[in-house]
């Protein structure tokens, strides 16, 4: 290894001693609803696929704390994004999940009839005999927010106005899944689960590997360097005395002989073809933005994985498995051999936040202390901390 490459990167851990968030920010209402009205308000939310919206008049709803979205393709083939409240006396205009407007392609509240265009929200007619003087219809549409559709995922920001730059709103950078054909893939299965977690707790979990050798036994059996409680080459001080090496432990990697996530490792003659020989040795690839989702890619497939918070002490799950429409096409190809191992590893996951959060309400517990190798703890922390004060 060369000097200049040796000076060119640098030891990740963290060289001082930083303490974690307050314990009582894990449970606490107060706080709770103050990060539910900055950080799930401030920042871009991701939605669904694009593919949840196959024609126009197609609409989902995403609920947010107390805060209710309502996505709708409209008849130009574009998406927009509303508040889903009728500005007539405040009713939800779509309790549905998901669903298709009815044939006028409007949006007609259930309440009182009033009815908006789905192209930009404007007051089309409310169902009364005569509107009062100095009634102006122009002034009572929806409530739009911004919506982007970004590689066949839809993201939603309730500023209307807020731009989006994909480098900006990554934390683990986009470009990560240039090669990777995000537009032209599927979802081959969902999975969700509720988890008696705070939000958080799963994301500082995400985060770090300490917890690997002992929660995700299987994991490490394929990811050798997961078995050494880190995350990446860097994350130890002497990283540059295995710099050379082939073994996994030290190079990072999949074990040898495994190609994807999975329950045998394989990926049964359906490896992504656009991705490099650099990316298929990688193992994984990732690219996340706090605080909804992070998205895993394999040699194989993708997974995509929101969190929602439903309480301080409670967080909905779903992870979305996506391929390309030829491998789902193969009816030799087992999904399971994929889905099973994805979710075993979110499921050993939930239980050790779970058990987490627990822990967090002993009353001598002010808070956590972080170690060398949670160094992308202290960056989450650090962006709550700003956001909240914002």
């Amino acid at each position: 290894m060369s000097n200049d490459l040796q000076n060119s990167f640098a030891y990740n851990g963290l060289t001082a001693s930083v303490p974690g968030l307050p314990a009582a920010w894990y449970f606490d209402p107060v706080q709770h609803a103050r990060e539910m009205a900055t950080l799930w308000r401030n920042n871009w939310l991701y939605v669904a696929r694009s593919e949840g919206f196959s024609k126009p008049g197609a609409f989902r709803t995403l609920t947010i704390g107390d805060q209710n979205y309502l996505v709708v393709r409209g008849r130009s083939g574009s998406l927009h994004g509303f508040h889903n409240t009728c500005r007539h006396r405040g009713s939800l205009l779509c309790e549905a999940v998901e669903g298709q407007l009815g044939t006028s392609g409007r949006i007609v509240c259930p309440y009182h009839q009033w009815t908006y265009d789905a192209e930009d929200g404007g007051l089309l007619r409310t169902s009364s005999f005569v509107e009062p003087e100095g009634f102006d219809k122009s002034l009572y549409g929806l409530f739009q927010v911004a919506i982007v559709e970004w590689r066949g995922c839809v993201f939603l920001h309730p500023d209307f106005d807020t731009p989006w730059d994909a480098n900006n709103v990554f934390q683990r950078p986009a470009d990560n899944f240039a090669n990777f054909p995000l537009e032209t893939m599927v979802v081959g299965h969902t999975w969700h689960t509720e988890m008696s977690c705070n939000w958080k707790t799963f994301w500082e979990n995400f985060n770090e590997c300490l917890h690997c050798p002992a929660v995700h036994p299987e994991l490490t059996d394929l990811v050798p360097l997961y078995g050494r409680r880190i995350i990446h080459p860097r994350d130890v001080p002497d990283w540059t005395d295995h710099v050379q090496s082939n073994d996994p432990r030290y190079r990072g990697g999949l074990r040898d002989g495994a190609e994807t996530w999975s329950v045998d490792g394989s990926v049964q003659g359906h490896a992504i073809q656009s991705l490099t020989s650099e990316e298929l040795a990688r193992g994984q690839t990732y690219a996340s933005t706090w605080p909804s989702v992070f998205i895993a890619g394999y040699a194989d497939h993708v997974r995509i994985v929101t969190l929602r918070p439903l309480g301080p002490e409670r967080t909905d799950l779903v992870a979305e498995w996506l391929f390309p429409p030829e491998t789902l096409a193969d009816p030799s190809y087992k999904l399971e051999n994929v889905v099973d191992f994805g979710r075993l590893v979110m499921e050993q996951d939930a239980k050790a936040c779970e058990r987490n959060q627990r822990g967090l309400h002993a009353a001598p517990l002010k808070a956590g202390v972080l170690m060398p190798e949670e160094y992308l703890l202290e960056r989450f922390h650090n962006w709550i901390r700003a956001g909240i004060d914002h």
